[in-house]
C-alpha cells in the first residue's frame, strides 16, 4: 500500500434505491473523513451522473445490488461495457444483504472490485475502501 492519502480528497458515488441507506453510508464515510459524495437512486441515474461533464472525478463507487429500476448487476455490466467509463477504471464496491454465492460470483465476474455485506461498520468499510483504491487513508 502507498503512503497515507487524505480521505477528504476522495469523491464517492453512492448508488442505492433507499434514501435511508444512502444517508447511513454517508455517515459511515464521514467517520473516516470521506465527505465528498454524490448519490444516485439506481444504476441508470448513476450512469447518467458518471457521463455528465458537470460531475467531478469519482474515485470509487459504493453500490447496492438489489434496487428498483436498474439494479447493481446491470449497472456494473453497463459501466464495464461503456467505452468511455471503462477507461476510467472506477472501482466498485457492492454493498449488499445478498449472500447467494453463485450470484456474488457473477457480480465479481461482471466487474465488482469487492463485495461487502450489510450491515457494515465504519472500520470495516475503511478497510474495504483502502483495498479498493490501493491507498492507506489518513
Amino acid at each position: 500500500m502507498q503512503a497515507d492519502h487524505d480521505a477528504e480528497a476522495l469523491t464517492t458515488l453512492i448508488v442505492d434505491d433507499q434514501r435511508s441507506m444512502r444517508r447511513i453510508i454517508r455517515q459511515l464515510l464521514g467517520y473516516i473523513n470521506i465527505r465528498q459524495t454524490l448519490e444516485a437512486q439506481d444504476g441508470q441515474q448513476a450512469l447518467d451522473l458518471l457521463k455528465s461533464p458537470d460531475t467531478p472525478w469519482i474515485d470509487f463507487i459504493i453500490c447496492d445490488l438489489v434496487m428498483e429500476g436498474m439494479d447493481g448487476l446491470e449497472f456494473l455490466n453497463r459501466l464495464r461495457h461503456d467505452e468511455v467509463l471503462r477507461q476510467r477504471h472506477i472501482p466498485v464496491l457492492i454493498l449488499t444483504a445478498e449472500h447467494n454465492p453463485l450470484l456474488l460470483d457473477v457480480v465479481r465476474q461482471v466487474g465488482a472490485a469487492d463485495i461487502a455485506h450489510k450491515p457494515i461498520s465504519s472500520p470495516a468499510l475503511r478497510q474495504k475502501i483502502e483495498k479498493l483504491i490501493g491507498l492507506k487513508l489518513s
